[in-house]
């Protein structure tokens, strides 16, 4: 019994050890000491890094060939290759869902009673499904609504509306957080602009139903979380286009175990080889990598004997991941992503060369509208903070950037060009890329470096979307990521 008691002081006087340790952590170069009341307050976190956001993985960043490094046989020259690095990212598992997607219509159905024209706009375009001579009728009524068609991926949805989503999506994620972490209590009694918003909430222009907020080391009460916190998550988004390839090749895989710089070799599809067939020895030799049309009028095979079993897109995790252990890369639905769509030739590359870091096209900078006093005006009538296209003020008061909407920036030596739409182009500021092929394509545009373009607010069957969001910090974050991302590369599952 004696035994026990001591033990159990000892315990207890370590832990006051450490805990007044920790207290008394001081500044490198000021010597004041951080967490302290008496100091000021100022707080110095023991951040682990960043969390793994619902269905996404570390994608650790790299440099790699943009664009196609085998011959262009189409002779398109829209994707001249070039070297670029892409930091490091989450990119989702798998392709948004019609679950997922449904999720969110019910979200808006519930909250935005005043607005229903949110929901509608929302809405997927069933009547993609339809055509003049094929009988898709069934498809229309039963593709996104059904639930035999849950895990398949949602198509019918434009641009446009994949971001809206990303935007909501954010938000959930975020307010779901702060419910876990016990500061918000679950409130389903959201209604239209009273609803939880990321930014709203950081400027203090969303209450929400609190539990218990987080002391204030200032102060000595409480307060609202900040985002550097590191509670809160960076925005999801859809992915870039070099980020969308990137992860598609899945280079890093070419190495193996070697973990050295000396990838040789090219991949023409997310995974080894030429064949769209896995080639290894094992139980799954022979077994389809993906779902694309074989030729003309074969979509799945034979009967009994299928190929790859979907005349139709497939649930979302079907197949074999790739080596980031990412679903559906090539073939399924293609997948928009967040370029402006131009022509990737010499000529162009002249002026994106100069941007080989996270390379983009298509940055519209906005800035929050703000009293004179510096506070944001409000909340518009769906509860988000009111934002405009970066002044011309603002622009003249900043030396890394030149203009607000960079889309049409740097394409010839005027660095402006317009396109004449119907003219002599079918390209403009409203398209957007599209990356990987779908169900419906032929093994060609199976590449990751092959890219096409569709007009923003129009939508398909064949194309659907993913989400990605930034990684804040170091590249490959603490060892359980990393044992994370690697462990995927063992985890092979099939249809």
């Amino acid at each position: 019994m004696i035994k026990n008691l001591n033990f159990g002081l000892l315990l207890m006087l370590m832990a006051l050890v450490v805990m007044s340790c920790r207290q008394q952590e001081r500044s490198s170069t000021t010597g004041w000491v951080y967490n302290d009341p008496e100091w000021g307050g100022f707080e110095k976190l023991e951040y682990e890094g960043q969390e793994t956001g619902p269905n996404l993985v570390l994608i650790p960043g790299g440099t790699f060939t943009m664009g196609l490094t085998d011959e262009d046989v189409m002779f398109r020259w829209n994707a001249t290759p070039r070297r670029v690095t892409v930091g490091s990212f989450y990119m989702d598992e798998t392709e948004i869902s019609n679950i997922d997607y449904r999720e969110y219509i019910f979200w808006l159905q519930r909250v935005y009673d005043s607005h229903p024209e949110v929901v509608r706009d929302a809405l997927p375009d069933t009547l993609v499904w339809r055509e003049e001579l094929a009988y898709n009728e069934p498809f229309v009524e039963t593709y996104f609504r059904f639930p035999a068609y849950d895990n398949y991926p949602v198509v019918g949805v434009s641009w446009e509306q994949a971001t809206r989503y990303a935007e909501w999506r954010t938000d959930r994620v975020n307010e779901m957080l702060l419910i876990e972490r016990g500061i918000l209590n679950p409130n389903p009694d959201q209604r239209d602009q009273d609803n939880f918003n990321t930014q709203a909430y950081l400027a203090g222009l969303y209450e929400g139903s609190v539990r218990e907020n987080l002391p204030d080391l200032s102060t000595g009460g409480e307060r609202r979380v900040r985002f550097e916190d590191g509670i809160l998550l960076p925005s999801y988004r859809l992915p870039t286009e070099a980020e969308w390839e990137y992860a598609a090749l899945a280079l890093h895989g070419l190495q193996g175990d070697r973990g050295d710089e000396l990838i040789t070799d090219r991949r023409i599809y997310p995974w080894d080889g030429v064949t769209m067939r896995y080639q290894r020895r094992d139980r799954n030799q022979g077994r389809m990598l993906a779902n694309y049309k074989m030729r003309g009028g074969d979509y799945m095979g034979v009967s009994v004997n299928l190929n790859d079993n979907a005349a139709i897109p497939a649930p979302v995790r079907s197949y074999m991941p790739n080596d980031f252990g990412l679903f559906n890369m090539a073939g399924n639905v293609s997948e928009w992503v967040k370029d402006v769509y131009r022509p990737l030739t010499t000529e162009t590359l002249r002026d994106v060369d100069n941007n080989d870091l996270n390379p983009f096209r298509g940055n519209i900078f906005r800035e929050v509208v703000r009293n004179e006093d510096g506070t944001p005006v409000g909340l518009d009538s769906l509860g988000r903070l009111q934002s405009r296209v970066v002044t011309e003020r603002h622009l003249e008061e900043r030396d890394n950037y030149n203009v607000a909407d960079a889309r049409d920036f740097g394409d010839d030596d005027s660095e402006f060009v317009s396109y004449e739409f119907g003219v002599h182009s079918l390209v403009n500021n409203y398209s957007r890329v599209i990356k990987g092929g779908s169900w419906a394509d032929r093994a060609y545009w199976l590449s990751p470096a092959q890219r096409r373009f569709m007009d923003q607010r129009s939508s398909s069957r064949t194309v659907g979307f993913r989400c990605a969001m930034t990684r804040t910090g170091g590249p490959t974050g603490n060892a359980e990521d990393a044992g994370n991302l690697f462990g995927n590369r063992a985890e092979r599952r099939f249809r």
